[in-house]
């Protein structure tokens, strides 16, 4: 497939769309919160989906169909309910209707909805709401990132000894991945300020945009939880990798990233790898 040519209007309209069905989507996730939830496992005890996940996913696809209707769409309940996860150079929104599941089941305030579109394999537009705290993520390439129209701007930190690292188990609870991750955490909060862990993948790039955080790695999520969160990450002046140290790869299942390439290294330096299968194979341009 050849590259998409996009206007700036377009962008903008795309922005404000997913800002708006964001909103609409927070207010089920909040009506939903004082109420009994049928809860289901996926891998583990760990990954959890609710019927909120599924209504609110199943909103937002309907409404950037009706909007758009010649896109396509990566959405976390999609893909598991047997959806195709294939990443071309179509304008692709890639969606978590609600990030940080187990929190949302919990009330704990660190939930989101995350919504990135993708084209040309690029994330142009972004935006991760926090309806618990009223907190709207947003960021359009090389148009900055802000945090309730407030810009945002990463740490000047770039010494591992100065820095506050976020991170996660995960949901697996395979053994030799687990020993790992424990492993890996040693090692940075021997040489660092500490390690948060928040159970949400978008909020814990958001923070890292907007300077409470150096950096995040994590080894096991899907490019839903990452879509947005790596422009809002680029925009607010970090960086955004794969934990290899090489450019982020969307569908690897694996990120690190931090408010500038010093402490990304720094990082990188101390982590161990632990494999998962990818997403998927992308569509390569032509093929």
């Amino acid at each position: 497939m050849d590259k998409i040519e996009v206007k700036s209007s377009d962008i903008d309209e795309y922005l404000r769309v997913a800002i708006d069905v964001a909103k609409e989507a927070g207010k089920v996730i909040c009506s939903a919160l004082e109420v009994e939830k049928r809860i289901e496992t996926k891998e583990s005890l760990a990954d959890l989906v609710t019927e909120t996940d599924q209504q609110v996913e199943k909103m937002i696809i309907s409404t950037f169909h009706q909007k758009f209707p010649t896109h396509c769409f990566i959405g976390e309940e999609s893909v598991s309910s047997g959806e195709k996860c294939t990443l071309t150079n179509a304008p692709t929104w890639i969606i978590d209707p609600i990030d940080g599941t187990t929190n949302f089941v919990h009330r704990f305030q660190f939930s989101c909805i995350s919504i990135g579109l993708l084209i040309n394999k690029r994330t142009e537009v972004a935006v991760v709401f926090n309806p618990n705290l009223d907190h709207m993520y947003t960021a359009k390439r090389g148009h900055g990132a802000y945090c309730n129209n407030t810009k945002l701007k990463v740490s000047d930190v770039n010494n591992l000894q100065n820095a506050l690292i976020l991170a996660e188990f995960g949901s697996s609870r395979d053994p030799e991945k687990m020993t790992k991750r424990v492993e890996t955490m040693h090692r940075i909060v021997n040489k660092s300020h500490g390690i948060r862990s928040l159970g949400s993948a978008a909020m814990a790039m958001c923070l890292v945009a907007s300077g409470r955080g150096e950096a995040y790695y994590e080894y096991g999520i899907h490019c839903w939880d990452v879509a947005a969160g790596d422009l809002i990450v680029r925009e607010a002046g970090g960086v955004v990798l794969d934990p290899s140290g090489s450019d982020m790869d969307m569908m690897a299942r694996r990120v690190i990233c931090a408010c500038n390439k010093d402490i990304a290294d720094q990082v990188i330096s101390l982590l161990q790898t632990v494999e998962f299968e990818r997403d998927s194979e992308e569509v390569v341009s032509g093929k």
